[in-house]
């Protein structure tokens, strides 16, 4: 689940415990753990409401100043169901670990090494990780969109990939565009050569 950065505070220290959302279908359930920028937020119930119901008090459990508020939120967002998403913080995002291990053995760079050279291999497009790597680095805070078409791919198949780099603790998401993290740093820091892979030009 995606929340606006004006609402990550509160993720993290319990005043905002639940969220509304309209949905055609329910994309959160009960017991599932979802990642966001300040942790983990572990899921308690979801269901679907009338926002007739909805209390002032909701309201500001969700990081809104009041009903009214919300339900002007939620009507810029189409007509589907309203579904309420309570929640509570189960601590942090275990991959804040990984980005900041910007020194390892050798042995450990040359399995992350081996991880990226899969991720090429498998690739219907043509190695990517390298170029997409040093694209980011070089523009960071782009919108995915923008960062997509420089690259010459679609915006969903170039997210999807991204997904890939931040499992591996190499980019960080912001609220738009991303960041490498200071171990996506280090790795290029490593290797600065320029990237040959499609998705990238090659410096001079």
């Amino acid at each position: 689940m995606l929340f606006k950065q004006r609402l990550w505070a509160g993720l993290a220290d319990g005043t905002v415990t639940c969220t509304f959302r309209r949905w055609r279908r329910p994309l959160a359930r009960p017991g599932g753990h979802y990642r966001t920028p300040v942790g983990v937020l572990r899921v308690d119930a979801v269901a679907v409401v009338d926002p007739a119901e909805i209390t002032d008090d909701d309201a500001r459990r969700a990081g809104f100043a009041g009903r009214a508020e919300l339900l002007g939120e939620l009507d810029r967002h189409g007509d589907a169901p309203v579904h309420r998403v309570d929640f509570r913080f189960a601590g942090p995002d275990p991959r804040e670990a990984l980005r900041q291990a910007d020194t390892m053995a050798e042995e450990g760079w040359a399995e992350l090494a081996r991880r990226l050279a899969r991720l090429d291999r498998a690739s219907r497009h043509g190695p990517w990780t390298t170029a997409a790597l040093r694209l980011i680095g070089d523009r960071p805070g782009v919108r995915a969109a923008d960062l997509a078409a420089a690259a010459g791919r679609d915006r969903a198949s170039f997210k999807l990939d991204v997904r890939k780099l931040k499992e591996l603790g190499l980019t960080e998401s912001l609220e738009v565009g991303y960041r490498l993290s200071p171990r996506g740093r280090a790795l290029l820091d490593r290797d600065p050569a320029p990237s040959r892979g499609r998705g990238g030009r090659r410096r001079r």
